[in-house]
């Protein structure tokens, strides 16, 4: 995507070319032709002394990565850009979880997944960024389609943190025939810890004793994803 001339902080954006304004330019040609940096100052709205809003939308690109880190960002990381106040830090927060939501409506009764690459696909925007690690599961029909994800623990995952019979007793509640677990690891690393393991062990044992299907377990991460099927530690 081409960057629309977007050092001008010193009259501010109401003094470009109307052209040039990503809010104009947005209507003129449609967003796909809005830079990252305009589409956050058209959702910033404004920009802080001396920095336009095309430029702070810049340095938060800079500072968390590109767009799925700002999306990921937890409010507290956000609060330290200087100039996002309260009201700034709430409308990035609302737009990220509407993207999040948007994703997930297009998952449930609609995608059949097909590979751990499917799972890392989906899950990746609201998932590998995250600062605490979440432990999901998506439970699937028989012809593999999502039928519902749900965060089962926030925080260490580990064996004492997810309860197999939780995990169990939603899928009768909602009739689901398989199911795969899905956590992040906040340090990029990708590589199964032995509590990973052990938990593994736990929930692939319990779904078998009555007669559900785990397919696989994911980690996912900034670095890509690691299926456990993929690596051959699904022979339990």
């Amino acid at each position: 995507m081409c960057e629309q001339n977007e050092g001008r902080s010193a009259g501010g954006i109401k003094y470009w070319p109307i052209s040039e304004r990503p809010r104009e330019l947005l209507f003129e040609k449609g967003p796909e032709y809005v830079s990252d940096a305009g589409l956050l100052a058209i959702l910033l709205r404004t920009g802080v002394k001396g920095k336009d809003a095309v430029a702070l939308g810049r340095e938060l690109l800079d500072q968390f990565g590109g767009l799925r880190g700002i999306l990921g960002a937890g409010r507290h990381d956000l609060k330290r850009v200087r100039g996002l106040g309260t009201a700034k830090v709430a409308q990035i927060a609302a737009a990220a979880e509407i993207a999040k939501r948007a994703l997930q409506e297009n998952i449930v009764g609609r995608t059949v997944i097909k590979g751990p690459e499917d799972v890392a696909d989906y899950l990746s925007l609201s998932m590998a960024d995250r600062k605490e690690e979440v432990f999901r599961v998506l439970y699937l029909n028989s012809a593999h389609m999502v039928l519902t994800i749900e965060d089962v623990c926030k925080g260490t995952v580990d064996q004492s943190a997810v309860y197999p019979r939780e995990v169990i007793r939603g899928a009768f509640e909602i009739g689901a025939s398989a199911l795969i677990f899905v956590h992040n690891h906040p340090s990029g690393n990708l590589e199964p810890s032995e509590q990973d393991l052990l938990l593994t062990r736990k929930l692939v044992e319990a779904c078998r004793a009555v007669d559900l299907k785990p397919l696989d377990h994911v980690i996912v991460s900034t670095a890509g994803y690691t299926s456990f099927k993929e690596r051959g530690l699904w022979s339990f």
